[in-house]
């Protein structure tokens, strides 16, 4: 099951991506059906992930199809993709996280190229930051020489708790989605601390789903690519993480709850523009795409 948001009327509805690239309008199909005792309007994943596990199930199991003509259905591109999740905190990042992107990092910072972390480096970045599938990242000109894209696999949290234990953790992951950690990398090393180069507004794409975890075999081995302007930059896999998505959630949880519907990026591979030779980041005009396997394709293009 694959979920988003998106605008009809310029108001957010929650839709279901079905195989086809087809959105069926869960939030007019499930107003419909009163017998299922919903508490209300299901709008957004926010919306959705607060109906709790079971009832996501049990409305989204088997005969949500029926008497739904799929064909009349409108095509992901012919719809206004919103960010999935409205934003009540910031979005949690873990930082070099990829082997390879550490060494490359490394290495175009003149430190030696196995200074690996010891322990998982988070830093966050604004809820202002995000912007939905299709929608432009500003170019922030007049602030950053060295806009940057990096894409990352998101965990999209479920369920609350605090202290979670590796081998609960999963069980508080509603889903998975996709981010583009656009950082301005001049200011991300001028302020020393990472949150202002990494959260000038827009520079968090999302989306353009949420996959629900039944519907990812493996969160640590998926395929992660990101091209720009059609040339591929980043591909590499989740499986050459340090740290996996039970001990992120694990790690982070420890003393601090998390929230249904926080977000997490897990990090991001080697091929960042500013560690190229010579280094190649983004301008005005540029369209980036970032994929992750069983989720999708995000695309953005970089505006003035």
């Amino acid at each position: 099951m694959k979920f988003l948001t998106y605008a009809v009327q310029d108001q957010p509805r929650l839709g279901m991506l079905l195989d086809d690239d087809r959105v069926l309008d869960l939030t007019a199909l499930l107003a419909s059906r009163p017998d299922l005792g919903l508490p209300g309007p299901v709008r957004n994943v926010n919306d959705l992930i607060a109906l709790g596990d079971d009832t996501v199930a049990r409305v989204c199991g088997a005969g949500l199809l029926d008497g739904v003509d799929a064909a009349a259905l409108p095509r992901l591109a012919d719809v206004r993709v919103l960010p999935p999740l409205a934003m009540a905190r910031n979005v949690f990042c873990v930082g070099r996280n990829y082997r390879e992107h550490i060494i490359e990092g490394n290495l175009a910072r003149g430190r030696p190229a196995d200074a690996f972390p010891e322990a998982i480096e988070f830093f966050t970045k604004a809820p202002t930051t995000v912007v939905g599938h299709g929608a432009d990242v500003k170019r922030h000109a007049g602030l950053t020489d060295s806009l940057d894209y990096e894409v990352e696999l998101a965990i999209v949290i479920g369920r609350a708790g605090a202290d979670i234990p590796r081998e609960r953790a999963l069980d508080h992951v509603f889903g998975y989605t996709i981010v583009n950690d656009v950082t301005a990398r001049d200011l991300q090393a001028r302020h020393g601390q990472w949150f202002k180069g990494k959260s000038l507004d827009t520079s968090c794409p999302m989306g353009p789903v949420v996959a629900h975890r039944s519907a990812i075999p493996d969160a640590n081995n998926l395929t992660v690519s990101l091209s720009v302007n059609g040339e591929v930059r980043q591909h590499d896999n989740t499986s050459d993480m340090i740290f996996d998505v039970a001990a992120i959630i694990e790690q982070l949880s420890a003393g601090m709850t998390l929230l249904p519907g926080d977000v997490i990026a897990t990090g991001t591979p080697k091929g960042v523009g500013f560690a190229l030779n010579p280094p190649r980041c983004l301008q005005a005009g540029d369209v980036v795409s970032a994929s992750v396997e069983h989720i999708g394709t995000l695309t953005n293009r970089i505006a003035a």
